[in-house]
């Protein structure tokens, strides 16, 4: 009987009540067929790998996260609750010692779900990895985690959740955003003033193949979270950098995936896109489980796996390697470019307009940070959306200094509620959320 040399924790949720429509590649049937799969293959029969029924996060959990607008009753429903929620079940179970690791294989996704949250945007309403780290960050006392997104879309959401957080390090690995849905992502976006260099961005070319992602892991990822020196690693473990993926242009393989599982060695992973639901999804989940659990998975191949006819082109590989040797750069300079980024006690301020696209709807934003250089700075942001609510958020960070608390709480008193529908107040501090 095979055994796992790591226990390996899995939770599935395939959200059986929540599509977009019924044809939209964002269904059920993404998580059926690899349910059915690992099924088969007996995966749930090897001695060290768990299944772990979903939890279901309650609003405060959600408000460790987002400013949802009006409430979060209004754009989440129950698949939202249980897919954040078979997140912090895994979450549990790691931080309990249950297992060494584990893999939350849940939709809805989240990635794309900003700090202020109007709806629905990329597919995503609430951002399942940030609600997540907040909890553990709450109850288990984790200060350093790295957030590792291997989707292929720009995770924006995760990115501008923790923008001002020099205590998570986020790195997004995706196809480049002037040819793929958000359009962001590039190695200049490095976070806020007090935090410079805790995002990486690092946009790929289309064509990039296994060869590419696993270069970048090795001689960017790695020697990063060897210096930063994270609490915990999270994999936003998205698949449709996968080659049979409809609706981008990569070439990586279920062993690519698979070998950079083991590279990584993510105390968690969980999933979010991939909508190539026959040809790839139940081979890459299987290799990422396998991988996590430190059983053989060379014998995990598509049908159609051609590894020359998906060989990366040697300009391709020349990008790539230019754009890891820039991240570097940047990485190297960040103590110097957040001294550089303002005098402690100013403010900088940041302008933004975000597209809705899932819901249609509108959002223009005036952030106001305050430079800071002994936590990530508190900020309000002034939100409006059209059509919706006009609201400001205040941000007080959970690692807050004392004179970014006294800013904080003078923002949120100082605001004028007849201007605004909604005026919240978010202080990590003391785990608390307040609305006037």
């Amino acid at each position: 009987m095979l055994k796992a040399l790591n226990k390996t924790g899995l939770v599935f949720f395939p959200a059986f009540d929540w599509a977009i429509d019924p044809t939209h590649p964002e269904r059920e049937e993404r998580l059926l067929y690899t349910q059915d799969q690992v099924t088969e293959e007996g995966v749930f029969d090897i001695n060290g790998i768990i299944e772990y029924k979903p939890d279901l996060v309650n609003y405060q959990d959600i408000r460790r996260t987002h400013f949802c607008v009006p409430d979060e009753k209004t754009i989440t429903t129950q698949s939202h609750l249980i897919s954040a929620g078979g997140a912090k079940a895994i979450a549990d179970a790691v931080l309990k010692k249950e297992v060494k690791s584990g893999f939350a294989l849940v939709r809805p996704p989240g990635h794309h779900s900003m700090r202020v949250s109007h709806g629905g945007r990329g597919f995503c309403h609430i951002n399942i990895e940030a609600i997540m780290v907040e909890y553990i960050r709450s109850h288990y006392g984790k200060k350093k985690i790295a957030i590792i997104d291997t989707d292929c879309h720009h995770g924006d959401g995760t990115n501008d959740i923790y923008w001002h957080d020099p205590d998570v390090l986020f790195i997004s690995l995706h196809q480049d955003g002037r040819t793929m849905y958000p359009g962001t992502g590039f190695p200049g976006e490095l976070g806020g003033p007090n935090a410079k260099g805790s995002n990486l961005n690092i946009p790929l070319p289309p064509g990039t193949s296994t060869e590419g992602y696993l270069y970048v892991i090795r001689n960017c990822v790695l020697p990063v979270l060897d210096e930063f020196k994270p609490d915990l690693i999270v994999n936003s473990a998205g698949q449709d950098n996968h080659y049979t993926d409809p609706l981008t242009n990569m070439n990586f393989s279920a062993q690519g995936y698979a070998q950079l599982t083991t590279l990584l060695k993510p105390d968690i992973a969980v999933l979010e896109g991939g909508y190539s639901i026959e040809g790839a999804l139940p081979y890459v989940n299987l290799g990422i489980i396998l991988a996590m659990a430190g059983i053989d998975y060379s014998g995990v191949v598509e049908p159609d796996y051609d590894p020359d006819r998906l060989k990366q082109s040697v300009s391709i590989t020349d990008k790539i390697k230019k754009t890891t040797d820039l991240v570097n750069s940047y990485w190297n300079q960040k103590d110097e470019l957040r001294l550089k980024a303002g005098t402690p006690g100013d403010f900088q301020i940041r302008h933004r307009e975000i597209f809705y696209d899932t819901d249609n709807i509108f959002e223009q934003q005036k952030e106001k940070v305050r430079i800071c250089h002994d936590c990530g700075g508190c900020f309000e942001i002034d939100s409006k959306a059209i059509p919706g609510c006009h609201i400001l958020a205040v941000h007080i960070p959970i690692n807050a200094c004392k004179a970014c608390i006294e800013t904080g709480y003078k923002f949120f008193d100082a605001a004028d509620k007849n201007k605004f529908d909604k005026v919240f107040l978010q202080d990590r501090t003391q785990d608390t959320y307040d609305i006037k």
